[in-house]
């Protein structure tokens, strides 16, 4: 019991006046001069209160976006536009115990909730403005809330876990230059129209659309511990999906994306329209293919199915705010330095990797929204687990953070995932893995196996109030017979529960394959990446997709009517 300590009502200031003064006018921007002057005067007066402030960081993430739709070969809209979001983290109270700290028995006051405050770049003056209302808005809030804290600490039965509530950090500078937007509109909308003009050539696609989305986002950050942080990452993605429907009324979805750091990273003409007519193809397929029924056996999920596999299991399980709340499952809390995979496998964090292979990696970031520099992080070594996703909040046998405190503008940050990397020591061929899944079918006298090659996301639920499972959605799903033969089969969602998931892993190949996504959780939409290759799951269950009583369009399109 650390009560004593967590009562403290005068800690130490986490605040390092001289470096934010020090600091060199070269590469100053008006926006960091003004959020500096903001907040050395806040610390300056707030600290000295009766209850005072212990801490402070100001955010502003100003974001310019441009984008073009387009559906069976024509443009159906464009928008540009920028905005700007500041966000504020204030602490009361000490380290040990401060505002942030969870109120047991009351979920409503541990939501976070979203808090968006636009931010006027273009005026210093303004800015400050804003950064001052808010800051005196927060800091009562914070008052008021830490009295809540404490009574509440004093109230309930001893917490599970000790750990305090903050981790003071090294000061960082950096300063990147903001990136430019660069689009060119006419080209693009020509673009769309041609790539979505060939889904018109069936009757069977009642929808059909492609996005081109590009942003520039710009983050600059100050803290009360000296940091000042400006970092620019530009953002391009061009989004192909197109649904049919089976005869039995099943919604048949077919996605595509590619993303790119650069405009001129994204594919060209030729090799977008070979994916169009591949998606169009499969759509038809899946037309007629037969609908599974639930069934538990041995399956291969792709590189990229994987990818999300162990996303959806292992990576919001690892998160380090999910082992301290006490509404949370803690399925890994208690397993540090247990064997929970195979000893041939190792799963590793790694946002400073901005590339693999011939594709860009989404989750990669330079400092995370905490002012924590990004790095490297070995979460399983050899099949044994090793540490979390940390943000600044500590938990119990883990004091600072790992650079994965991580938000989307508006909300507050807690451990989030980045760019995930399955890697293994012993792989087998695409063959050899097919191989041992029919051995398996033969063992175990199983009809067929089945194949993930594609997914288009998943969902977990983590608590202990409700099933602590997950769901992967996939897109094309193949029955895999004794014979070798293989079979398009639709209607199947891959669920389960992560223990007994992850104790089925058998085996790997030795093709990698990425994933780019938004993910969303608590603290909102960020952008990850997952790195894995094939693996064998000695035993998996898939429940039947949900479906709609209503049929294709009656009327034929426009394009086929005389």
């Amino acid at each position: 019991m650390r009560l004593p300590h967590r009562g403290v009502l005068f800690p130490t200031l986490l605040v390092a006046a001289s470096v934010l003064a020090a600091y060199p006018a070269r590469g100053a921007t008006p926006v960091l001069e003004a959020m500096k002057q903001e907040l050395q005067r806040s610390v300056d007066t707030l600290s000295k209160q009766p209850t005072p402030l212990y801490f402070l960081s100001y955010e502003v993430t100003g974001n310019r976006r441009f984008s073009v739709r387009a559906s069976f070969g024509n443009v159906t809209g464009s928008s540009e536009g920028e905005s700007a979001v500041v966000d504020v983290d204030l602490r009361v109270g000490s380290p040990e115990l401060d505002n942030t700290h969870s109120i047991r028995g009351d979920s409503l006051a541990n939501y976070p909730r979203f808090a968006y405050q636009s931010a006027p770049l273009e005026d210093p003056e303004a800015l400050r403005s804003i950064l001052w209302r808010r800051t005196d808005q927060q800091y009562k809030a914070a008052v008021e809330r830490l009295a809540k804290v404490k009574a509440n600490v004093q109230i309930k039965v001893e917490e599970e876990d000790q750990a305090g509530d903050f981790s003071a950090e090294p000061a960082q500078k950096w300063l990147e230059e903001p990136l430019p937007l660069e689009y060119d509109r006419t080209p693009w909308e020509e673009k769309l129209g041609r790539y979505t003009a060939p889904f018109s050539s069936s009757g069977h696609i009642y929808r059909a659309n492609a996005t081109l989305s590009a942003n520039v986002e710009t983050r600059w950050y100050v803290n009360s511990e000296g940091s000042e942080i400006r970092t620019s990452q530009s953002y391009y993605r061009l989004m192909i999906m197109a649904y049919t429907k089976a005869e039995d009324g099943m919604e048949l979805p077919r996605y595509e994306s590619f993303f790119s750091f650069t405009a001129e990273g994204l594919p060209d003409d030729s090799q977008v329209l070979a994916t169009v007519e591949e998606m169009i193809a499969d759509l038809e397929a899946l037309r007629k293919a037969p609908a599974v029924d639930p069934y538990t056996g041995p399956a291969i999920l792709s590189g990229r199915a994987s990818g999300v596999f162990f996303h959806e299991i292992l990576g919001h399980r690892i998160e380090g705010h999910r082992q301290k709340r006490e509404d949370e499952g803690q399925t890994f809390k208690k397993m540090v330095n247990q064997k929970v995979l195979p000893e041939t496998f190792s799963v590793i964090f790694d946002p400073t990797v901005r590339r693999r292979g011939d594709m860009d990696l989404v989750g990669a970031y330079r400092y995370d929204n905490e002012g924590v520099k990004s790095r490297r992080v070995p979460v399983i070594q050899k099949g044994v687990l090793k540490t979390f996703l940390l943000s600044r909040t500590p938990i119990e046998g883990f004091s600072r953070s790992n650079g994965h405190g991580r938000k989307q503008a508006g909300l507050p940050a807690v451990a989030r995932q980045s760019n995930l990397f399955v890697e293994v020591t012993r792989s087998h061929s695409r063959e050899e893995l097919k191989a041992m899944l029919i051995d398996s079918l033969k063992r175990e006298d199983k009809p067929f196996g089945l194949y993930f090659k594609d997914v288009q996301g998943g969902f977990t639920f983590t608590g202990r109030t409700i099933p602590n499972m997950f769901n992967v959605l996939p897109v094309m799903v193949y029955r895999i017979y004794a014979d070798g033969r293989e079979e398009l089969v639709r209607g199947v969602d891959l669920i389960g529960t992560p223990l007994t998931a992850f104790s089925k892993i058998a085996a790997a190949d030795d093709h990698f394959e990425s994933f780019n996504g938004i993910c969303g959780a608590e603290s909102g939409g960020v952008p990850v990446s997952a790195v894995s290759p094939a693996v064998l799951v000695s035993q998996i269950e898939v429940q039947k997709k949900e479906k709609s009583p209503e049929r294709l369009p009656i009327l034929p399109p426009p394009w086929e009517s005389p």
